[in-house]
C-alpha cells in the first residue's frame, strides 16, 4: 500500500513535465511548439483557419479572431509582424474568452492567448486583440490541440495591413455600409431634379 501511495505522488509531481494542460509554457513564445513530451506536430494540413473581422489594422480598433475548424482543446495564438522574421508577440489581447488566458511572450503581459484548462473550445471562442501603434502589416499565427497526442503548428492567418483612418463612420459600420447611405441620399436628390421644371 505504502509503495502504491508512493508511486501515485511521485506520477502527480511528474505528469506536468509531460504536457500542458493549464497553458502553453513561456518557452513556447517563439517556435510555439508545445512542450508535449514525446509528442509531434501533425504532418497534415491543419483542420483550423483563423479568421478576423476585418483585413486593415487601424489605431485603437479591436480586431476579433476566431479559430474555426473541429473542436480543440489547447492553444497558442499571437500576432506577429509581417514585414520581418521577428517571432516576437505584437500588440495586446482585451479580456481573454472562457478557458483561455494571456500569456507573457516578448516581455508583453497580453501577447499571447493560451489554453487555461483542456476544456473544449470551439468556433465559438472568439479573441479580442489591439493593434500597436507602430506596426504596418502582421499576421495571426496559431498552435492548436485536438488533445494531448494531436497537434498543428504553423497555422497562420491572412495578412492584416494599416489602412487610413475613416471619417464620419459609426461605431460597428464599415465602409460598404457608408457607400449605401450615400446612394440612398443621392436617389432622392435625383428624383426632385427630374421633378423640377427646367
Amino acid at each position: 500500500m505504502e509503495l502504491l501511495m508512493f508511486s501515485l505522488v511521485l506520477l502527480q509531481g511528474i505528469s506536468p513535465c509531460f504536457s500542458f494542460p493549464n497553458g502553453a509554457p513561456t518557452s513556447a513564445c517563439d517556435d510555439m511548439v508545445p512542450r508535449h513530451t514525446g509528442v509531434q506536430p501533425q504532418p497534415t494540413p491543419a483542420p483550423y483557419t483563423i479568421l478576423t473581422s476585418t483585413k486593415t489594422l487601424q489605431t485603437g480598433q479591436p480586431i476579433t479572431v476566431t479559430i474555426t475548424g473541429t473542436n480543440y482543446r489547447g492553444v497558442l495564438l499571437e500576432a506577429r509582424s509581417a514585414a520581418s522574421t521577428s517571432t516576437n508577440a505584437l500588440g495586446s489581447w482585451q479580456l481573454p474568452p472562457p478557458d483561455t488566458k494571456f500569456l507573457q511572450c516578448s516581455g508583453n503581459k497580453e501577447g499571447a492567448i493560451t489554453h487555461a484548462n483542456t476544456n473544449v473550445k470551439d468556433n465559438t471562442t472568439v479573441f479580442t486583440w489591439l493593434p500597436p501603434n507602430n506596426t504596418n502589416t502582421i499576421y495571426f499565427m496559431a498552435t492548436v490541440a485536438q488533445q494531448r497526442t494531436v497537434y498543428w503548428l504553423n497555422i497562420r492567418s491572412g495578412t492584416l495591413i494599416k489602412g487610413s483612418e475613416s471619417i464620419g463612420l459609426a461605431t460597428g459600420g464599415n465602409p460598404g455600409m457608408a457607400s449605401r447611405g450615400f446612394l440612398l441620399l443621392l436617389a432622392p436628390c435625383l428624383l426632385v431634379s427630374q421633378m423640377l421644371p427646367r
